[in-house]
């Protein structure tokens, strides 16, 4: 192949190895280069009759086009090859086409035939191709002839050809709009198809050329939303964001009665947080209101979006789980906006330009639904790493959602960032501080304090933006602050920045009246330096002398007079006009005389304090994901966000001839053929179902592990989403579910309901199924604990036979855990059912000395406060039940792990051989101590074996696998935050000197009002051990309750005291140097406390 090296030395812009590249544009000098032969020798290989050979040329030339280089120069040689024989040719050739068709538009025209005979062609990729080309050339002419393509392309066999079609149809209606009319209809039929390939194209051109024919949307609604799930990412976006539009202009708004929203359970969290921002004043408004509407149900289709969008939040794209938050922001119940706070955080380990946009928006929803995002603050620190613009985005979020509580965390982290070498950075850091400030009220002295010292930085930006913060805070109290207004006064003989300077100097003359010793003197320092002072400050000076003449012209006349003369002769003319205009003003004179009267108006005017706002809290009239959002400017081809509509349009436009329900029951039983495969990793959802119940309790957990992408973790994921969705299913007043479907999800939802329940008959258990499992959902997990016996039968599993059998499997499980014994060895005996000891025992074992230490009684907790809790249900087993209770007791292989005592049980007909946990996939610290592979356990037999696991003291679940001979079950630990301490022995001395020193930010106080129920000694220690495993410590007064505990990893201390006072409200006060814990702690002992 000769060609070939004349192709390597005359290429257009290819150089030799370690030569720079240069482009062939008019400005790079082709002129005088000496490649007047370049693509010759692909002409060349064109020109021949071998494919092999053009098709060698056609792979050059389109890697020559991805390179960026230009080709166009080739196009009459590689048209000609459009009619070759040769599918990979023509298929490169159409690639070719498409590319440069618009450019050389005349030469494309003369291959309109051979175009046209593509669009015949047997090969689907060449009938695209061919439409592909015909609608990239720009030229009215072919307007028919494309259009009579798209007609025939959208009826064609190939979802590929109708999907090029599709994206046709935009090309077509931009180059002639007048086609609009007949363009709809071929979308209309489009619109109707049901392939996935289509969906997202279509949809697009739907917007692209008829936005507002909302009609056109109506039947096939409940379509787009069941096929979202499979359609492409890109197409994923596109229809999420239309049916957020189709959403807000057919449904009734969620929130307008969100008091008598029926249909959420999980709004305790979400919404306690929204009414608490709201004040007590919009409550009772909303109380008088409330009752003139009509009780919110959410319509059945609004639902089928929310539900149907919920499993893309775990997308790998950044695109769609952005589409689907916006969509849920807009459009969800407040109560279940909150699903979307993780994944947004997830997306925050992504690229740094995926950051910025999803910074820009969780900024914009922060300042609405600020306790959606808390739960996650330390996700919003900021790494030295990060670009300015990332840090200045989380530092708005920061800022927005400082409150009360946090707020000294957020403030030391601005103290980190203000040492930041980033001058920009710590410019946006101070305006954040004077912001906290602004909006909490009890932190504003102390960031005034702040900003002070740094008024003596030696950065004239620091400095600068310090003053004006400071100014802004002190013009809304300026008679609290004379002292700071002093201190300012006394940094003008150090502080040379004149920028800093000029302020100090307009705050002393604003607030002269404060500061009635110090001004004067200020301006006899001034006036000593006023020719060696910069411009801006000899200004500022002028107007210090004349609010002080104004106010204490006996004290300063002749000072005025002396700095008024010298500004007279400076060799700035701003500052000789200044001079010359303040002197007329202020000094009486004949002809001046009318307007010095006013002069104190003029220069003592009260000035309005600065409102401190985000720049983010009007953005959110602007759809969040979109361009106008992120630009905070209505960007070309936006389209607004509808308002929500006062009365709902008619439902039945959506119904359709073909009932929707058939397709929904065969993806179930479709589902259910499936089971055996997703039924592995459902063991995860005991604790991961009631964790996502308790977004606190996930709040440092979920930041680090939410990244994690094991196989076990996603499919659980999507299983725990299933059966809500069930549930949700059957809350809903939808029947069109078959009657064996209905009853399978009756016996799912019944593995919640305590046994006892479940005598009664089909149809009142299938409602109080419904109901306590709704209930359950909103439980923590240390609620679950604290119930006494039933607790942990609440998590027993249940079989999906009739009621008797149910209790005879009961029975069964009851029989198990008294087995148990015989297997454990002796020293966990105690424990290993803890559900059936009695009251009387659990004070009998009270008694039992572990130790040596008299204390040891009172360390020890109640075996009641320990529930067992299911790990693998025996359905999902096939046979083998797994359950789990943290026993307290130290671990023998490694001081810093949890004890958890792992309980089997064989409820199959065969042996189950090889029990053994299989390797982990575990997040960053967590570690686990496996325990012995139990070689066989026999049908009918229970075994108990304990591992340890560190879970570096955070809540975050540990997911390993369970593995037989056969089966690997996923499975997941997540302990509550108090079983992640130990009990210490200390005296009430030692106590109060530990306490001492854990003060201010390792203090968190609560107060809480105890029932009467919760006033006896017995019943206050006995609820506190059982919600945390710490130790009793004597105290003096009767009144007063003290516990003391390490957390097993760091050996950080944990102090808890209880002071219930006989009247008013007790205080809960935990110190500890992990805040997290102690937040955690105190609001699972609030909640025990009170309930």
């Amino acid at each position: 192949m000769s060609a070939a090296p004349a192709y390597s030395e005359d290429k257009g812009g290819s150089a030799g190895p370690g030569e720079p590249e240069y482009g062939h544009d008019p400005a790079s000098g082709g002129i005088f280069s000496s490649d007047y032969k370049r693509h010759d020798d692909l002409k060349e290989m064109l020109d021949t009759n071998k494919d092999s050979l053009k098709l060698e040329a056609m792979k050059r030339i389109v890697a020559m086009i991805a390179r960026g280089k230009n080709a166009s120069d080739l196009f009459p040689a590689v048209v000609k090859n459009v009619a070759c024989k040769n599918i990979e040719v023509k298929k490169l050739v159409y690639v070719y086409l498409v590319r440069y068709a618009e450019e050389q538009q005349d030469l494309a025209l003369l291959s309109i035939s051979t175009f046209q005979r593509g669009l015949k062609d047997p090969n689907q990729l060449i009938r695209a191709s061919a439409l592909r080309v015909l609608s990239s050339i720009r030229v009215p002419i072919i307007v028919p002839i494309m259009m009579l393509a798209i007609k025939e392309a959208a009826s064609d066999m190939s979802p590929y050809v109708r999907k090029t079609a599709a994206h046709a149809i935009p090309k077509l209606y931009s180059l002639d709009s007048d086609q609009k009319d007949q363009l709809i209809e071929v979308i209309e039929k489009l619109l109707a198809d049901k392939t996935t390939l289509v969906a997202g194209s279509v949809v697009m051109a739907f917007e692209e050329v008829c936005p507002e024919r909302i009609d056109l949307i109506h039947k096939n609604y409940r379509k787009l939303c069941n096929l979202l799930i499979d359609v492409e990412e890109w197409g994923q976006v596109v229809i999420i964001s239309m049916l957020t539009r189709y959403a807000r202009t057919q449904f009734l708004s969620p929130t307008q009665n969100e008091s008598l929203l029926e249909e959420n359970p999980e709004k305790a969290f979400y919404g306690s947080e929204e009414d608490e921002a709201k004040g007590p004043g919009s409550e009772e408004a909303a109380a008088t209101t409330l009752p003139a509407r009509k009780p919110y149900v959410m319509d059945p289709d609004h639902r089928l979006l929310l539900r149907n969008t919920k499993p893309l939040l775990q997308s790998r794209s950044a695109a769609v789980v952005m589409a689907v938050a916006q969509l849920y922001f807009h459009l969800a119940p407040k109560a279940e906006v909150g699903v979307i706070a993780k994944a947004l955080v997830r997306l925050l380990r992504s690229h740094s330009e995926v950051q910025y946009v999803v910074l820009q928006n969780v900024a914009t929803m922060s300042i609405k639904r600020r306790g959606m995002f808390e739960p996650y603050l330390k996700s919003f620190y900021i790494r030295s790493t990060d670009p300015t613009q990332i840090k200045i985005l989380k530092l708005e979020v920061l800022t927005n959602l400082a409150n009360e509580t946090n707020i000294p965390t957020v403030l030391r982290e601005f103290q980190t960032y203000i040492r930041s070498m980033d001058k920009d950075f710590v410019a946006a850091t101070i305006q954040a501080i004077g912001r906290c400030a602004t909006n909490i009220g009890r932190v504003r002295d102390t960031c005034l304090n702040g900003l002070v010292q740094l008024l003596s930085n030696r950065d004239e930006l620091v400095v600068a933006e310090s003053v004006v913060v400071i100014k802004k805070l002190l013009q809304m109290q300026p008679a609290q602050h004379g002292e700071i207004i002093k201190h300012l006064a006394k940094l003008t003989d150090n502080i040379q920045v004149p920028m800093a300077r000029a302020s100090i100097l307009w705050l002393i003359g604003e607030y002269c009246e404060h500061v009635p010793r110090i001004a004067p003197d200020v301006l006899r320092k001034m006036a000593k330096s006023f020719t060696a002072e910069e411009d801006i400050v000899k200004l500022q000076v002028i107007n210090l002398a004349a609010k002080l003449y104004l106010t204490n012209s006996k004290q300063t006349k002749l000072l005025t007079q002396y700095v008024l003369s010298l500004a007279k002769y400076d060799q700035n003319y701003d500052i000789r006009d200044r001079a010359r205009f303040t002197r007329q003003l202020i000094v009486p004179s004949e002809q001046g005389g009318a307007l010095s009267r006013h002069a104190k108006k003029l220069f003592l005017a009260p000035k309005p304090a600065p409102v401190l706002e985000s720049s983010f809290k009007d953005r959110d009239h602007f759809q969040l994901g979109s361009l106008s959002h992120l630009l905070n400017a209505k960007a070309t081809g936006y389209q607004e966000l509808p308002d929500w509509p006062e009365e709902a349009p008619d439902p039945s436009v959506r119904n359709v001839e073909v009932p929707e329900w058939t397709k929904c029951s065969s993806r179930e039983k479709r589902k259910e053929k499936e089971k055996p495969f997703y039924s592995d990793s459902e063991g995860e959802s005991g604790p991961t179902e009631s964790a996502d119940s308790d977004p606190e309790s996930e709040s440092e957990s979920d930041s680090k592990s939410s990244s994690e992408s094991g196989s076990g973790g996603s499919s659980s994921e999507s299983d725990n989403e299933d059966q809500d969705e069930d549930e949700e299913k059957g809350r809903s007043s939808e029947s069109d579910q078959s009657e064996e479907e209905g009853k399978k999800r009756q016996m799912k939802k019944r593995k919640k309901v305590p046994e006892g329940q479940e005598g009664g008959s089909s149809s009142d258990e299938g409602s109080d199924s419904s109901s306590s499992s709704s209930e359950s959902e909103m439980t923590s997990e240390t609620e679950e604990e604290q119930v006494e016996p039933a607790s942990w039968r609440k998590k027993t599993p249940s079989s999906s036979k009739s009621a008797p059998a149910a209790k005879e499997i009961s029975l069964l499980d009851l029989e198990d855990s008294s087995f148990t014994p015989t297997v454990t060895p002796p020293s966990i005996q105690p424990v290993s059912s803890p559900a059936v000891v009695s009251t009387s025992l659990a004070a009998d074992l009270e008694g039992l000395t572990l130790t040596d230490s008299p204390l040891a009684p009172s360390l020890l907790s109640p075996v009641s406060g320990v529930g067992r809790q299911e790990l693998l249900h025996r359905v999902a087993g096939e046979g083998l039940a797994v359950d789990y209770t943290f026993s307290r007791q130290p671990f023998s292989g490694d001081p810093h792990m949890v004890s958890v005592h792992i309980h089997f049980s064989n409820s199959s007909d065969t042996p189950i051989k090889g029990l053994h946990v299989g390797t982990p996939k575990l997040p960053a610290g967590i570690s686990i101590q496996e325990f012995p592979e139990i070689e066989s356990l026999a049908p009918g037999e229970s075994a108990t074996a304990i591992m340890g696991i560190n879970f570096c003291d955070s809540t975050q679940a540990a997911n390993f696998q369970l593995c037989t001979q056969t089966r690997q079950f996923y499975v997941s630990i997540q302990p509550p935050v108090g079983e992640l301490m130990a009990p210490v022995f200390m005296s009430e001395n030692e106590f109060k000197k530990e306490q001492g020193k854990l003060t201010g930010m390792n203090e968190i106080t609560e107060k809480l009002t105890l029932p009467d129920t919760c006033r006896s000694d017995h019943i206050v220690v006995q609820k506190v051990t059982a919600t945390a495993n710490l130790g009793r410590v004597p105290c003096g007064t009767s009144d007063e309750y003290r516990f003391a505990g390490r957390t097993l990893t760091s050996g950080s201390l944990v102090l808890l005291t209880l002071d219930a006072r006989p009247t008013g409200a007790a205080q809960l006060t935990v110190n500890s140097e992990k805040m997290v814990i102690g937040t955690m702690l105190v609001k699972d002992v609030v909640q025990a406390l009170t309930q």
